[in-house]
């Protein structure tokens, strides 16, 4: 945001001072130095003065929540109460997941927020934990199959260990099974591709055998958004099992890192590691 304003050749007064944002310079400075976040409202008119994209000045990672398309139509919990001549209170327990919208209130704050009415109700969805829009840009590449998940556990999972071979994983999934159901050349030929038949005891017992949760060996033509964060969450795991330390900071987001935020991460400590051989932190 420095960077922009500078840009921008304009001082944090003059900033302050525009229309859409509407504070004093000093308060700016507090925001660049980080003492204080602005209200998610202003961000819009942040992005407006300083001529840029909103999602290019303050990126915003994931699904949509209801403070979230509030904060984006520039608009404070007041004013969102004001369209549906009410009370704070509907707004707020919305947005905090503690009680849904009257039906009443949903197209009015659509058209107030810009969006569509199945917008808004996703976007409710979300702020009640219920994460049904699936994040933005998702990736084609995640493992579908039972043998690249198998591989891709293998390789990202045991960072600083010897990962299990093919017979010792036939024989845990067989313990688990209680009966032979399975051969290390079962697990290689799932592995390498060579089959993908693969019975619901085998499944529950890779999961076993790998210590994973069982849905992660379900077909999935697309990778469940949940199935994803997990592979994603364990080579975050592996880049900070080497030393490897980010920060980074989003729009929203108030229950953790997605799937796609995780594999960005995952893709700056890759280059980290390429191009910086032997060190071990990266700032």
């Amino acid at each position: 945001m420095r960077a922009v304003r500078r840009g921008k050749e304009l001082s944090q007064k003059q900033l302050g001072a525009s229309e859409s944002v509407g504070v004093s310079g000093p308060t700016v400075a507090r925001w660049e130095s980080g003492e204080e976040f602005p209200k998610g409202e202003k961000l819009p008119g942040i992005a407006a003065a300083l001529d840029q994209e909103l999602d290019v000045l303050f990126p915003h990672d994931g699904p949509a929540d209801l403070q979230l398309l509030r904060c984006d139509a520039g608009l404070s919990v007041a004013q969102a109460a004001a369209v549906l001549d009410t009370s704070r209170v509907p707004v707020s327990n919305a947005e905090s997941g503690r009680r849904r919208l009257q039906d009443a209130y949903v197209a009015p704050l659509a058209h107030a927020y810009g969006v569509t009415k199945a917008d808004l109700l996703a976007a409710q969805d979300v702020s009640f934990g219920l994460r049904t829009v699936r994040p933005r840009n998702e990736r084609s590449s995640a493992p579908r199959t039972v043998g690249e998940k198998i591989n891709y556990i293998l390789q990202h999972g045991y960072v600083g260990q010897t990962p299990p071979s093919d017979a010792q994983i036939a024989q845990a999934v067989n313990e688990h099974a209680g009966v032979t159901s399975t051969t290390a050349d079962d697990i290689a030929a799932l592995r390498t591709g060579a089959t993908t038949d693969v019975s619901d005891s085998v499944r529950s017992g890779l999961a076993h055998a790998l210590q994973v949760d069982a849905a992660l060996f379900q077909d999935d033509a697309e990778v469940n958004p949940a199935v994803r964060e997990f592979l994603e969450a364990i080579r975050f795991l592996g880049s900070i099992h080497q030393g490897q330390i980010l920060g980074l900071a989003a729009r929203g987001n108030h229950s953790g890192l997605s799937a796609d935020m995780m594999a960005k991460i995952n893709e700056v400590v890759g280059e980290l590691r390429h191009k910086l051989p032997g060190v071990q932190g990266g700032a």
